[in-house]
């Protein structure tokens, strides 16, 4: 007998691993992991159920729940897939302003760049092209020999793109554990 503790413990967790699957699979619903073993948690069980050919109750019995936890390890032990971060408009460019992900993932290389070289600033990582990053941005495009411009164009995204995968070639154990 599962104390009420255990029991959201467990439903969390399936949730975990249902969300996990869903990211790969859009057949099975997405589940917010919150303890609670609802309708959504039990459509997404029963979706689970019904693709991979098991018995379609909406309850997670152990033959279920070693299947999910299958697929989830399955699912997680796939290589790696790309990020399209940068708009594919062409013309695309950020100027000072600009709020979104595009800018935030500019902003952490940028940051991460300036942990290994002393001659790029920090930048705070917000998701904002504020002032400090415009800074920062315009001489990393002066390394790289690129129109100091202090915003977010195709050909700075790609020199930052390059650059912060360099880095992580170089240091892959300071990604791990």
């Amino acid at each position: 007998m599962y104390s009420p503790e255990q029991e959201k413990a467990h439903i969390y967790e399936l949730q975990q691993m249902l969300y996990g699957i869903s990211l790969r699979n859009p057949a099975i619903p997405g589940v917010i992991p919150d303890g609670i073993y609802g309708e959504e948690t039990a459509a997404a069980v029963r979706a689970f159920q019904q693709i991979y050919g098991l018995r379609v109750t909406g309850e997670a019995n152990v033959t279920t729940w070693e299947k999910i936890a299958e697929v989830y390890r399955e699912t997680n032990d796939m290589p790696p897939e790309p990020l399209a971060a940068f708009p594919e408009k062409p013309g695309t460019v950020l100027h000072e302003g600009a709020h979104c992900f595009t800018v935030m993932i500019a902003q952490a290389i940028l940051l991460a760049l300036s942990e290994e070289f002393e001659n790029i600033p920090a930048c705070a990582v917000t998701g904002v092209l504020d002032p400090e990053t415009v800074r920062a941005l315009q001489l990393f495009q002066k390394l790289c020999s690129l129109p100091v411009t202090g915003c977010v164009d195709c050909t700075t995204w790609n020199m930052l793109s390059q650059a912060g995968g360099s880095l992580a070639v170089q240091k892959p154990s300071s990604l791990s554990n």
